[in-house]
């Protein structure tokens, strides 16, 4: 990113005095660089969402109770927010935590630590202690997110798998976005050993697997291979449903604390939550054998952990209300969205298609001009380590690359689609979104009399037919 002055003054001034009127919202949007016209369209969005709003609230109110009933029966004190140095031997904060995350997702056992730096490392430290020489890893969901083609050595890599021997094998998805059972059937072999479900997208225009749908996979996986081991790599869907792909069979689920389960609070680190043979196997992987979860220390992080987590059902719904939100605008502009405007949500990650990188860019522009921190930077495409092409991403967040935070990315390549995601709260994800539209509006990558039709239009049919007969 580089600096940049900032194009847009703020017209609000401070209250003084103990007679001030504080300024209007609309005059505070105004102020933030959102113009009339833009602020009104997204209020037409904003009154067809209430409904679908007090559904996900709904499902927040219920992650909430879980995770709290996991702290509570797991006696969370408060010596298990002090964490330890050195080895970290007997750190109980670290073992509890892993207890509460183990009982959030209903599983045997759970490995949590800060040593794990992000969520490909969280991945690829599943794969690598769970396959040995000879075994063949198959993915029948389609093309891995980008950063694990060199750890699976689809992109040769030093130190990737292939390189220890274990072989990979794919099976795409439909093109509706179904699961090709008969190819998959044919994929597993005698050497499958494990099996890795991606449940987003990444920087693809597929469809988000549901909890459900992930189900339907294992079991059918399952009764073909029975042993084989089922990790589904969970990043961007925790705390969105009310169930998690490990209740519905998972052997494995995987994922990064700077996304959803951190809620924002987290400064790094990663989980793996499942049969206890996997968790252990990763945890002698992650330290050593004879050590496994015995050591690592928790490094004083742990009160951010626990917070973060408690958080996270809450801080997931906002982000996910700024999906939507993002979904309906877009749509009415006439861009292709994933999932669309009415889909079911099994993450947080909207993806919006420009055709061309100019919209990529100018809509990450409007995202890093709505942060808290680092809004006066603007973002560039650059050559990021584990991708292909050119990737710009913006994000000003409290923690670096933290994506339930607000922000948004993409790689600089055909179709030229953008990937939001995140937001703490739904009041900045809500603002976000609208400084993206402007962006694009001040580069006239959208027309602003576009936008103004499509309020003409939505002001006229209500006043001819009332606003519930839509």
């Amino acid at each position: 990113m580089r600096s940049t002055q900032s194009s847009t003054q703020s017209s609000i001034q401070s209250p003084s005095g103990p007679s001030a009127v504080p300024p209007s919202l609309s005059a505070l949007y105004e102020g933030l660089g959102i113009s009339p016209q833009i602020l009104a369209f997204g209020e037409q969005i904003l009154a067809s969402l209430r409904e679908r709003f007090a559904a996900i609230d709904a499902v927040a109110e219920y992650n909430q109770l879980k995770v709290l009933k996991a702290m509570q029966e797991n006696q969370v004190s408060e010596a298990c927010l002090l964490g330890t140095t050195g080895y970290g031997y007997n750190d109980l904060g670290r073992d509890t935590l892993e207890a509460v995350y183990a009982s959030v997702f209903h599983t045997e056992d759970a490995l949590v630590r800060p040593q794990i730096t992000c969520g490909t490392h969280a991945l690829a430290l599943a794969l690598m202690s769970n396959l040995r020489p000879g075994d063949e890893l198959l993915s029948p969901v389609g093309k891995p997110y980008d950063t694990l083609e060199e750890v699976i050595g689809i992109r040769p890599s030093r130190g990737s798998l292939q390189e220890y021997g274990v072989s990979y094998r794919q099976v795409d998805l439909r093109e509706d976005g179904s699961f090709d059972y008969e190819s998959i059937r044919r994929a597993v072999s005698d050497r499958t050993r494990l099996v890795t479900i991606q449940r987003s997208k990444g920087y693809q225009t597929r469809p988000t697997l549901s909890v459900e749908r992930i189900g339907e996979l294992i079991a059918f996986v399952k009764g073909l291979k029975p042993d084989v081991i089922c990790m589904v790599d969970n990043c961007y869907g925790e705390f969105v449903e009310r169930s998690e792909p490990s209740d519905a069979g998972a052997d494995m689920v995987v994922g990064s604390l700077i996304k959803n389960p951190g809620g924002g609070l987290a400064p790094i680190g990663g989980y793996i939550a499942g049969r206890s043979e996997c968790v252990e196997n990763a945890a002698r992987r992650l330290t050593s054998p004879g050590l496994g979860k015995e050591v690592g220390a928790s490094l004083g992080v742990l009160p951010l952990l626990y917070q973060g987590l408690f958080l996270a059902p809450t801080v997931t719904a906002s982000a996910l209300k700024g999906a939507i939100f993002a979904a309906n605008l877009y749509e009415r502009l006439g861009f292709s969205v994933v999932p669309d405007s009415t889909e079911s949500r099994h993450d947080i990650i909207q993806a919006v298609t420009f055709g061309n990188p100019e919209g990529v860019v100018a809509f990450c522009e409007g995202i890093q001009a709505a942060a808290p921190v680092d809004s006066h930077v603007k973002p560039e495409p650059w050559d990021m380590p584990g991708y292909d092409a050119r990737v710009i991403m913006a994000a000003g967040a409290f923690v670096s690359g933290s994506s339930i935070e607000l922000s948004a990315d993409g790689p600089i390549k055909p179709p030229y689609a953008v990937y939001f995601q995140g937001g703490l709260t739904w009041p900045h994800a809500k603002f976000g979104i609208l400084r993206s539209l402007q962006s694009l509006a001040d580069k006239g990558v959208v027309s602003m009399g576009q936008i103004a039709a499509i309020c003409q239009a939505e002001e006229a049919f209500v006043e001819k037919n009332g606003k519930n007969k839509k």
